[in-house]
């Protein structure tokens, strides 16, 4: 009978499960809620009023209109008989040239002009008295209220229309925010200011700079597009297209945006929203962050928290670290990148790519955490895995590099080729990387298929398996041991009988694979059958079982379920899977995801 490398059970596990770090105990799937208030403000509750029988008979003869698209503010022709007329309260010198400048007055020093509500002052200007319009030159100002302060060079001016149009140093100061640029357009009707050959705007948490901008001194909302450049003492945001609102100071993601922290974290996304402030955002559309230390984090829908430095992420979340070479899946992933703890949900899945063959393990909820300076991973609820050499399942599984143990739990069974363990418990015990001991706690068995009949079993209360090199050495069975092991002709390898055994304790010793004796204590001689006089009850122990329809022989396969209750003696029947999600393939594994 052979038992080959038993080491292969460590289903390289921990290998894998302590690449990714944990944390403290926080409460997810609480952020997604935060920030969407965060943005919208806190839901109100409408206001119920009573209908009457005469609302509704008119609710029901009235046709619902839907409310028409957004569109950009048109600034209408202005009315000649309401426009205002812009007065001149002061200059030190005024003259008149009618024959270069007819109609028109020629102001020079301290001018001073009032329209409307606004006062403007300036070294000289020309006066349009019929066509209520000035030019202004020189240290230019207007002022309107105590809130805003506009500055240049030049300016020209329609008070029918309403129009400011600076050129030269032109500078708008409105509350805690100033923007500046060469060329400076302003309708103090929508109150809409706007640059077109480069501007800046910088209010007390950030500067942002654009080649077109747009910014509204009333809503305070600001449009930048083509070469936008966010810096925060921080972070500094680079995008296409980006709106920003100075006093909420939340940027709203419209293009392709890349954020860089100061401790190298990268964003990568094309939609959503950043409050600078706080420093949490909603990222859409497969956003993309990636940190010095190889980790990176993508999904459909990303909440994050840059501050307390965690995230929540929905819908196809990759968690991936290129320095421990594994992946880990889940339609839900939370992950606290400062206190290392990561969560996968929802079609959860951890994928191992550190050796030639990829590991692939499946549970309902996959955990990792870091105690003190110790990596620790669970696993819970219909723990499945499969490596080409090596597939097992339990219904959870906890792994700590304190002591580099791996325990998995509640009537786990592995298989390795034509060979199946199982037990209460199975512990995996390594040091160095190398796994020197399994242990199979309570109820433990060793099953190998010799034929599609005929099975060499060990049975006992506790089996110990010791390695050397990753090659099995000694198996020792405690208590109730029992053994049934078939011999075959040495010449064509056919079946000639079978041998049962049955002691209190029994060491096996193997020599290249295969074993070279067995002790029995106390001792025993056993009894054999020749095949021709073998029945059921002395070949098959009577814990004896065979869950080969239950083994994952593919990827996919570590999603299957199957039906909860006693295990059965035989189980050869046809697999029934589930509806699987999507398993990448190594090359998908190995470059997705990677910013360019």
């Amino acid at each position: 009978m052979r038992y080959r490398n038993i080491s292969l059970l460590v289903l390289a596990g921990w290998l894998c499960l302590s690449c990714f770090t944990s944390p403290a105990q926080i409460q997810h799937k609480q952020l997604r809620k935060d920030i969407l208030e965060e943005k919208s403000g806190p839901k109100q509750e409408p206001v119920k009023t009573k209908k009457t029988a005469k609302d509704t008979r008119k609710a029901k003869q009235t046709k619902k209109l839907e409310p028409p698209p957004p569109v950009a503010p048109i600034r209408t022709p202005y009315d000649q008989k309401t426009a205002k007329i812009i007065y001149l309260e002061n200059a030190d010198l005024i003259s008149f040239d009618q024959l270069a400048k007819p109609d028109v007055q020629i102001l020079n020093g301290n001018v001073k002009f009032r329209h409307d509500d606004a006062i403007m002052t300036c070294d000289s200007a020309y006066f349009y008295r019929n066509s209520n319009s000035m030019d202004a030159f020189s240290n230019v100002k207007i002022v309107q209220g105590d809130t805003l302060f506009v500055y240049g060079d030049k300016l020209y001016y329609d008070g029918n229309t309403k129009l400011v149009r600076l050129r030269g140093k032109a500078r708008l100061v409105n509350r805690n925010t100033t923007l500046t640029t060469d060329s400076l357009n302003y309708d103090r009707n929508t109150q809409l200011a706007y640059y077109f050959t480069g501007g800046k705007i910088v209010d007390p948490e950030n500067t942002l700079t654009s080649v077109w901008g747009q910014y509204s001194t009333r809503t305070e909302d600001a449009l930048f597009s083509d070469k936008v450049k966010l810096v925060n003492e921080n972070f500094v945001m680079n995008a296409d297209t980006l709106t920003y609102n100075t006093k909420s100071h939340v940027a709203d993601l419209v293009g392709e945006t890349h954020i860089v922290y100061q401790d190298e974290t990268d964003i990568y996304t094309n939609k959503g929203w950043y409050n600078t402030e706080s420093e949490r955002s909603m990222l859409l559309n497969r956003s993309l962050l990636f940190n010095k230390e190889g980790k990176s984090l993508t999904g459909d829908t990303i909440f994050y928290d840059k501050s307390a430095k965690y995230g929540e992420v929905f819908g196809k979340a990759i968690l991936k670290d290129t320095v421990q070479q594994s992946t880990l899946y889940g339609n839900y992933v939370y992950y606290n990148e400062d206190k290392e703890r990561g969560i996968a949900t929802d079609s959860a899945l951890l994928v191992d790519w550190s050796t030639e063959k990829n590991l692939y393990m499946h549970a309902d909820t996959l955990m990792t955490f870091k105690d003190s300076i110790y990596n620790e991973a669970k696993a819970w609820r219909n723990v499945r895995f499969y490596r080409e050499d090596i597939q097992g399942l339990a219904d959870s599984l906890i792994y700590s590099s304190r002591d580099s143990i791996m325990h998995l739990m509640n009537k786990p069974v592995i298989w390795q080729e034509n060979q199946q363990y199982s037990s209460e418990k199975i512990s995996i015990l390594s040091k160095n990387q190398e796994v020197y001991q399994v242990e199979l706690q309570q109820s433990a068995m060793v099953t190998e298929l010799m034929d599609s009949l005929y099975f060499n079993q060990i049975s006992g209360k506790d089996i110990i398996a010791h390695l050397d090199s990753s090659q099995i050495r000694r198996v020792d069975v405690n208590g109730n041991a029992e053994t049934i092991y078939f011999i075959r002709e040495e010449s064509d390898s056919t079946l000639i009988g079978a041998n049962r055994t049955e002691s209190s304790f029994v060491v096996i010793h193997f020599k290249n694979k295969k074993i070279d004796r067995i002790v029995l204590t106390p001792s025993s001689s056993g009894e054999f059958h020749p095949m021709h006089k073998i029945t059921d009850e002395f070949i098959y122990l009577t814990n004896f079982f065979w869950l080969e329809t239950h083994r994952p022989t593919t990827k996919e396969e570590v999603f299957s379920r199957f039906p909860e209750g006693e295990r059965p003696k035989f189980s050869f029947r046809e697999k029934k899977l589930i509806s699987l999600p999507p398993i990448p393939e190594a090359e998908e594994i190995e470059n997705n995801h990677q910013p360019e």
